[in-house]
């Protein structure tokens, strides 16, 4: 590992599933710190012998790694996971976000997690997201896509597509835009932000004619927030909402389910966008894409998302550092 500078940010970086695609792409990254071609610091958190074994399909030598070791229940089979290493899973997390809380890092990046997986281990999961703001004590986090200039946060995540209306109301869409206001300002150095928020049905509901939750239940949220001082608008039809005359009103937009907003992002940037968590007292960023287990022990995956979650994450804890008076780790939980 680089020589410590305390202007360099201290990233911590988990190798996620251990049968997919994590473990190797992690090892491509890590090397990356090592030979000085990145502008941070990379912890490893992982299986030892099993990302030694990724490392070198993928023509990495391990010896460049900083690993910090946490073992495996059982063996690993590239592409095929097993329910009895999810505790190991959840264990890296859990780890990464301890060092955060006690000052060793200034970052986390996450590799992907297999969530069928850990659910049929016997433990609740429906994400990082969700997983991490349990951990961190946060009521309200919001999962923010990025793709260079193009940034899109959901009301909702990981809901069936009929349950998405019942999951909005008034008050959930004021909190969700205050929290991009202030993470936005605060961690993206955006001294105003503008939010652009997309509607739920066709033509925003053309007027109640295709479904009145614009007008009953986000056009209310809008009007708070602009009371509040927020610089928002909309109800915008989400088919024109990423046109570039739109975007070039915004910098970041708000859509209201999973699939309204990051298959246009994911259009835009696949492969190389970045998933960031607001809301949490922790900066948290991870890859756009799931496990590919079928690339898994071959060393051709692609980590060019992975480097991407990398360098954002560097680049916001650059900043908090440069402007840090306050320790900002702590968190309850």
């Amino acid at each position: 590992m680089s020589t410590s500078r305390p202007d360099r940010p201290r990233l911590v970086l988990t190798a996620g599933e251990p049968a997919g695609i994590g473990p190797e792409i992690c090892a491509q990254l890590a090397a990356g710190d090592a030979s000085g071609t990145l502008d941070c610091e990379i912890t490893l958190l992982g299986d030892r012998t099993l990302i030694t074994q990724r490392a070198q399909a993928a023509g990495v030598d391990p010896a460049r790694l900083h690993i910090e070791h946490h073992p495996l229940a059982v063996p690993c089979i590239a592409g095929h996971p097993d329910p009895r290493n999810a505790a190991h899973v959840l264990a890296l997390l859990d780890a990464a976000l301890q060092g955060l809380r006690e000052g060793r890092w200034d970052a986390m990046v996450t590799a992907p997690v297999q969530k069928s997986t850990i659910a049929a281990s016997g433990v609740p999961f429906s994400g990082h997201t969700e997983y991490l703001a349990e951990r961190c004590g946060t009521p309200r986090p919001v999962m923010m896509l990025v793709a260079g200039s193009l940034r899109v946060a959901l009301a909702t995540t990981h809901l069936p597509l009929r349950a998405v209306p019942d999951a909005i109301d008034t008050a959930l869409l004021l909190e969700v835009l205050h929290i991009m206001h202030t993470d936005l300002r605060d961690k993206f150095g955006i001294a105003a932000p503008r939010i652009a928020v997309c509607g739920l049905n066709p033509h925003a509901g053309e007027d109640g004619l295709l479904g009145d939750e614009d007008q009953a239940v986000i056009a209310p949220a809008i009007a708070a927030a602009r009371d509040a001082g927020l610089l928002v608008h909309g109800p915008v039809p989400a088919d024109t909402a990423f046109v570039p005359r739109e975007l070039a009103r915004a910098d970041a937009v708000l859509a209201m389910y999973h699939d309204q907003g990051l298959p246009v992002l994911k259009h835009a940037g696949f492969g190389h966008a970045v998933n960031i968590t607001l809301g949490l007292p922790v900066l948290r960023t991870s890859v756009d894409h799931g496990t590919a287990l079928s690339l898994a022990g071959t060393g051709r995956a692609d980590p060019g998302s992975l480097r991407a979650a990398v360098d954002l994450a560097a680049s916001l804890a650059a900043q908090r550092i440069a402007g840090r008076t306050t320790t900002p780790h702590g968190y309850g939980g």
